[in-house]
């Protein structure tokens, strides 16, 4: 298996040695990831040449046709780690994606090292095959299913329209409508189609038996046609409770490999997740688990406008432009007015050491543009911001602050990884929220 990190070029000439930024494959597995680019993912790729493409914020698992493999991890630092970093990369891969899906880790201990070692598709295979084997353990929910037949004997209810129309040789049989009470309900026949896509596509022996174990005992069920589109009909509630745990890793399952597996024929894989997007879930979940007791905070606020505007002939002004910070934090101090917050996280390695007017310590004009826009709306122009970016060994403490203005402010924030939390500093005197996020005795 190739194994690489965020933004690798793949080559598919043989020149030097190869590392995590630099992967070798063949041509064919070049054109693959080509048409990949332009069909599924248009971010999987950040540019190509003659004979090489170079990878964006992608993470995740590839399987060429040809059966070449590539696993992509993130890119957590500008060196390149060492195996066990690469190792505790691929656990960070996992744990965001556990976040991102709100599901929480039940791996033993004693296995976990182990499963770090398996690629993170068949690591996905194995948290839905436990899953679905605890569920057949207790008992698949039935249903009772409308069954329309013509039989010798009257079954049910009679359907009198059809029966009128029954010619004189056939006044034998009945046109009856009837319920039988069958495991043929629609989240049954999902997993099924999810089991049968696990079963065609992994190479883990001990996943293999269990799926073609679970395969037997699901034969009577009949997988969906078009998996996609059946997905929101999956019924949640009270007695649907036994599916709760399963029915996160089903559907990623049908929705990154179904393209896969659907076609009759192996294609590849394509287990991709956007990187910006697991970085702020996780920032996210961490920071509301930590949050002061008068603190809330809110994801993807949408409340407000870039601008508003009247077209000629409205009726009434409408906002456009809808403004969607990432987080939103908002602190009521007793006896003090409520205060708002904007926060957004930003993948990218930012560097203290690059403070001069050119560099800009790797910060986006766009996103300090951005940053504006929500402070005016969301803030009225005054107060603290926050910029989140991950800690690393060039920027491990906050930078000095930003100013649009004497009285709205930008803070570019470390957030450490491994303990789950920003890093602590003098920054935390404006945003009071915040103070229960860090651990006290590092202030």
């Amino acid at each position: 298996m190739i194994q690489v990190r965020e933004y690798a070029t793949l080559s598919s000439r043989c020149d030097g040695a190869a590392s995590l930024d630099l992967g070798f494959v063949s041509e064919a597995t070049l054109n693959w990831l080509l048409e990949l680019q332009q069909k599924q993912q248009s971010g999987l790729l950040s540019g190509s040449g003659r004979n090489s493409v170079k990878l964006g914020s992608y993470v995740g698992y590839l399987q060429s046709p040809n059966g070449e493999c590539i696993e992509i991890l993130p890119k957590t630092q500008r060196q390149l780690p060492s195996p066990a970093q690469a190792l505790e990369n691929r656990r960070l891969l996992r744990e965001m994606l556990l976040t991102s899906l709100q599901l929480k880790s039940r791996e033993a201990d004693a296995a976990s090292l182990q499963r770090l070692r398996t690629p993170l598709h068949e690591w996905i295979f194995t948290q839905f095959l436990d899953q679905l084997s605890q569920l057949v353990r207790h008992g698949l929910r039935f249903d009772y299913q409308r069954v329309e037949e013509e039989s010798r004997f009257i079954r049910g209810r009679l359907d009198q329209t059809r029966q009128s129309r029954q010619t004189p040789d056939r006044a034998t049989w009945f046109h009856i409508q009837h319920d039988i009470y069958s495991p043929q309900r629609i989240e049954n026949r999902l997993l099924k189609t999810a089991l049968d896509g696990v079963l065609k596509l992994t190479r883990n022996p001990d996943n293999w038996r269990l799926a073609n174990e679970l395969a037997h005992q699901m034969i009577e069920i009949a997988p969906c046609h078009n998996p996609l589109a059946d997905l929101p009909k999956w019924q949640s509630g009270k007695l649907m409770q036994t599916y709760d745990a399963v029915k996160p890793w089903c559907a990623l399952i049908l929705e990154k490999l179904n393209p896969s597996f659907q076609r009759g024929r192996h294609r590849g894989i394509a287990l991709l997740f956007p990187m910006e997007r697991l970085f702020e879930n996780y920032v996210a979940h961490w920071l509301k688990r930590q949050l002061a007791p008068y603190s809330r905070l809110r994801t993807q606020a949408c409340n407000k406008h870039l601008l508003r505007h009247k077209p000629e002939g409205a009726p009434l002004e409408r906002g456009w432009f809808q403004l969607r910070p990432d987080l939103l934090l908002e602190t009521c101090l007793p006896g003090l007015a409520p205060v708002a917050s904007v926060m957004d996280s930003k993948w990218k390695l930012l560097d203290n050491k690059l403070a001069s007017s050119d560099s800009k310590y790797n910060l986006s004009q766009a996103d300090m543009y951005q940053l504006y826009a929500y402070g005016q709306q969301y803030m009225n122009g005054a107060g603290h911001m926050a910029l989140i970016f991950p800690a690393h060994a060039d920027f491990q403490a906050a930078l000095p602050r930003f100013s649009f203005s004497k009285d709205l402010h930008l803070w570019a924030l470390p957030f450490d990884l491994k303990r789950r939390q920003l890093v602590p500093g003098a920054w935390l005197e404006n945003f009071p929220g915040l103070r229960a996020c860090v651990d006290r005795e590092a202030v």
